[in-house]
Formats: C-alpha cells, sequence, structure tokens
C-alpha cells in the first residue's frame, strides 16, 4: 500500500473521530443542563454540525486555505465560493498537501469549523432565543472562524513571524476562538433565573450527568482524531507521541481538577472531574506534538487546577456558564497556548511571546467581533427568552414538545 493511501485513509479515520466529537459535546450539555431544555440543546447541536459544513463548503474553506488554490483572488486571499479540485500546473493534485487529498483536507477541517459555536451553546444554555443564536453560528462559522484561522493554519501573518505563532491543533484557534465567544455572549446574555442569590452563586444541577459522563469520554475518544490527524500524516513516530501526550494531559487533568475541588470545597465533585479532563485535553492541543509525556502530564494538571479556580471566578463575576465551557475552553486554551514557549521543543522566550501575542491578538478580534453580533442582535430581535419560557423550558416554548414526553424528573 502506498504512502499516499495510507496517510488519506489516517486522515479519513480522524475525521470520523472527530466528527463523533459533536455527540460528545452534545451529551454533555444535555447532561449538565435541566431536562425540559433538552431538545432545544439537540436542536442547536445539530443545526451547527449541518449548517456549519455547508458554510465551510461555500465560502469558508477558500477563505481559511486561499493559497491552496492557484486562482487565490481578493482580499484576504479568498479563493472564491463553493469547493474547486486544485490544480498543479494544469493536472490534478491528488497530495497537494503532505499526502492526502484536497477533500479529505476539506471534510476534516471542516469537522473543526463547527466547534467554535458548539462552544458557545454551552454556555449560552436556557435562556438564550433559538433564532438568535442560529444567527450568530451563521456568521461567527461562516466568517470570523475561517479568517481567524487563515492567520495561522492558512500560512498567514501568524505563521510568518520571525518567530512564529505554535497552535498544533487549536488550543487558541478553536477552543479560545469559541471561549472569547462564549464570555461575550454570557456577559450580555445574562445569568439564569435563580443562578445568584443575595450576591451568592447557586447550583442548578444538571438532569443527567450519567449522559455527561458518557459525553466526556466520547470526546476523549473523539480527541484521538482532533490531535492525531493534525499531525497531517500517519507517521508512526509523529501520531503515536502525539497520542500519548493527548492522553496523559487529560488523565493528568482529570485527577487534579477532583484534588483540587476536593480539597477547596470538601466534596467528591465529578463535574469537576470531568471538566478537568476536558481542561487536560484543551491544554495540551496547541503542542501535543512537541510535548515529551512528563511536560503532557504537567500541563494537564495546571489545566486541572485552573479549572477550578476559572469556574469560581466566572461564578464570583455573576456570569453563568451552565457546562464550564469558558473555564475549559478559554482559560485552558489560552493556558495550552502559552505552554507551548514553556515547555517542550520550541520553549523560549521568544516563542513565549510569539504565543502571547498570539492570544492577544485572538482575543481582540474574537471579542470585538462577538460583541458586534451579539450586540446587534440584543438591540435588533433579542437574544433572551421571556422569564416564562425560560422556566417553562425552552422545549415548550421553542419548540412544542418535549424531549422526554413520556419520562418526567422534577426540575
Amino acid at each position: 500500500m502506498d504512502m499516499l493511501t495510507v496517510n488519506n485513509i489516517w486522515m479519513m479515520l480522524c475525521t470520523a473521530l472527530v466528527f463523533i466529537m459533536h455527540l460528545g459535546f452534545t451529551f454533555l450539555e444535555i447532561g449538565l443542563t435541566r431536562q425540559k431544555n433538552t431538545m432545544n440543546i439537540l436542536f442547536k447541536n445539530i443545526f451547527i454540525i449541518t449548517i456549519g459544513l455547508l458554510l465551510y463548503c461555500f465560502i469558508g474553506f477558500n477563505l481559511m486555505y486561499p493559497g491552496f488554490n492557484e486562482n487565490s483572488v481578493g482580499i484576504l486571499g479568498f479563493a472564491g465560493f463553493g469547493l474547486s479540485t486544485p490544480l498543479h500546473n494544469g493536472l490534478l493534485d491528488l497530495s497537494y498537501n503532505n499526502g492526502y487529498t484536497f477533500w479529505t483536507d476539506f471534510l476534516f477541517q471542516g469537522m473543526f469549523a463547527a466547534t467554535a459555536a458548539t462552544i458557545v451553546s454551552g454556555a449560552v444554555a436556557e435562556r438564550m432565543k433559538l433564532g438568535p443564536f442560529i444567527i450568530f453560528t451563521i456568521i461567527y462559522v461562516g466568517l470570523v472562524y475561517p479568517i481567524a484561522g487563515s492567520w495561522k493554519w492558512g500560512k498567514g501573518f501568524l505563521d510568518t513571524l520571525k518567530t512564529p505563532f505554535y497552535d498544533f491543533a487549536g488550543s487558541t484557534l478553536v477552543h479560545s476562538v469559541g471561549g472569547w465567544a462564549a464570555l461575550i455572549a454570557v456577559w450580555l446574555l445574562g445569568a439564569r433565573i435563580g443562578k445568584f442569590k443575595n450576591g451568592q452563586s447557586l447550583a442548578i444541577p444538571g438532569h443527567n450527568i450519567p449522559l455527561a459522563t458518557a459525553g466526556v469520554l466520547i470526546l476523549w475518544f473523539g480527541w484521538f482524531g482532533f490531535n492525531g490527524g493534525s499531525v497531517l500524516s500517519a507517521d508512526p513516530e509523529k501520531t503515536s507521541i502525539t497520542l500519548v501526550t493527548t492522553c496523559l494531559a487529560a488523565a493528568s487533568g482529570g485527577v487534579f481538577a477532583f484534588l483540587t475541588s476536593s480539597l477547596r470545597y470538601k466534596n467528591y465533585d465529578l463535574t469537576m472531574f470531568l471538566n478537568g479532563i476536558l481542561g487536560g485535553l484543551v491544554g495540551i492541543t496547541a503542542g501535543a506534538d512537541l510535548m515529551m509525556p512528563t511536560d503532557a502530564i504537567l500541563i494537564g494538571a495546571f489545566a486541572g487546577v485552573l479549572v477550578v479556580f476559572a469556574v469560581a471566578l466566572i461564578d464570583k463575576c455573576k456570569l453563568d456558564d451552565p457546562v464550564g465551557a469558558i473555564p475549559v475552553h478559554l482559560a485552558c486554551g489560552i493556558w495550552g497556548t502559552l505552554a507551548v514557549g514553556i515547555f517542550g521543543k520550541l520553549a523560549g522566550f521568544n516563542q513565549f511571546l510569539s504565543q502571547l501575542l498570539g492570544v492577544v491578538i485572538y482575543a481582540l478580534f474574537c471579542s470585538i467581533t462577538s460583541f458586534l453580533i451579539i450586540y446587534t442582535l440584543k438591540r435588533t430581535v433579542g437574544i433572551r427568552v421571556s422569564e416564562k419560557e425560560e422556566l417553562e423550558g425552552l422545549d415548550k416554548a421553542e419548540h412544542g414538545i418535549s424531549a422526554y414526553p413520556e419520562f418526567r424528573l422534577n426540575d
């Protein structure tokens, strides 16, 4: 079997693994929220992956990777609408990028594209109108994400610095891009009814913790493709070490979140344990191919501790994030990006400065664009359901049906 075939099969397998992550995000979000909003969450997550792929086909891929098409023209190097097979010297280039096809690359990258909006979905759960969320998703996935991605992965200015910004699989380009939008959305949306009382944060338990646990395990499984596929080949050494560092960071993140939350709150909090695993995964994603096992364990450990304190900070700021999306994806995404300059093969002061510059640039771009989109929606069509609709649940208000028509739980 030739290497083109081997690499292409590996990339297609990783594409399938990243696709299954959307099921993991869905299960996690459902499990950590209340029963009366389940149908709404299911609808949002199905919409995100379907519209995300269509938008990425129509505009996103050619905007994010303009250099892969010899006909690229115009602002930001946009290669035009829709997909067209790239030609090299007039001939079909089957191995145009490290030995796998254009079509495989599109599908693999397309699976990443929708993740940013999925992160926002969890943060705004249980009180955001579906219509404005759909509009936000179309703009953010269709334009903001590919423009941001092009600055590094599309060989843009962050990739051409004297010391290039480095983000292997998206601690910043995927997770922080979604995390900044989630932070702005939560701030503009406000907390759920009953979340804060007399200045104190009150727990609003999710209705299905077993489902949330299954979601985290599915996400961990999918991360084999998320990070493993980002090697962009089936190279045995690179893929092996990447999967080892990914798993060790996840395990370390979970254990240290569990220990930290147990010491801080005097109980064994499974949800902190779960988010610690995810924090470790997000943290290692920027440099999974650069680290040795000990580096990965340290990065994951710090991410796990960071999740616990970031959750407390979010509550102290009177922000309501039902699933912990901001601590996991934003806080740990920033940490993982900076960790590239501290640990591993690229560690050094200049690399750290490049990583910090990237974090600041993406923070400004994503925060400003998110604010403009969501604030405009807030002032025009409104972004929050009424008090009556929120208390009844978004399933009834937005969809007219329950996800569990013959099964009732106390909210």
